[in-house]
């Protein structure tokens, strides 16, 4: 198996994880992510090598594309919630629901202003949060929910997965009456999804 040399590359449609040069002969833009000193397409698209300004990018091969990025507010199902972190499934970003898997991670620290003793005041597995992208570092999204308008948007049941009723400063199960904690969003139960 040959590989294509940078300049073969140029205009030609690559793929996630694709090898598209080196950072000792191109700088890295949109599109791309480095690991090990080696550049790599983020995304399906077109690849452009600027051999005049030894830049190397790619452009999505569709312009709805729609792909996290730092400071953008998405919507998420948490996966697993830890004592320190949660795993959430990312599937829409701003208003736009997204083709693909995006993985985000949030951590305890970026939960609230005030001290949280275990993500289970937070959110719990299967619940759909709003965050914020805080950072993409090592193809992870880190999120926060450090606003009222950041955190979980519906809590379900741990006992019987029903949909939870806002109760003042607790989440309360219509269905058992089960009461949990949530770090819920200022419009909680009010975004479609």
């Amino acid at each position: 198996m040959s590989l294509k040399s940078p300049d073969q590359k140029n205009g030609h449609i690559v793929l996630p994880g694709e090898r598209l040069g080196v950072i000792e002969e191109f700088i890295p833009d949109s599109g791309t992510y480095v690991k090990d000193s080696v550049i790599y397409s983020k995304i399906v698209g077109h690849a452009l090598m600027d051999l005049l300004n030894k830049r190397v990018s790619v452009y999505p091969l569709i312009n709805s594309a729609v792909t996290p990025k730092v400071g953008t507010i998405v919507l998420g199902q948490v996966g697993n919630a830890q004592s320190d972190n949660a795993l959430v499934r990312i599937f829409k970003v701003g208003n736009k629901k997204i083709s693909g898997v995006f993985g985000g991670i949030l951590h305890i620290s970026d939960v609230s202003d005030r001290y949280i003793n275990s993500m289970n005041e937070v959110c719990k597995s299967g619940d759909i949060i709003r965050a914020k992208v805080i950072s993409e570092k090592n193809q992870v999204f880190h999120l926060t929910t450090q606003d009222r308008n950041l955190g979980v948007l519906y809590g379900f049941c741990s006992r019987c997965s029903t949909v939870m009723n806002l109760d003042r400063y607790e989440v309360r199960c219509p269905k058992c009456g089960s009461i949990e904690k949530r770090k819920t969003t200022i419009d909680y139960g009010a975004e479609p999804l």
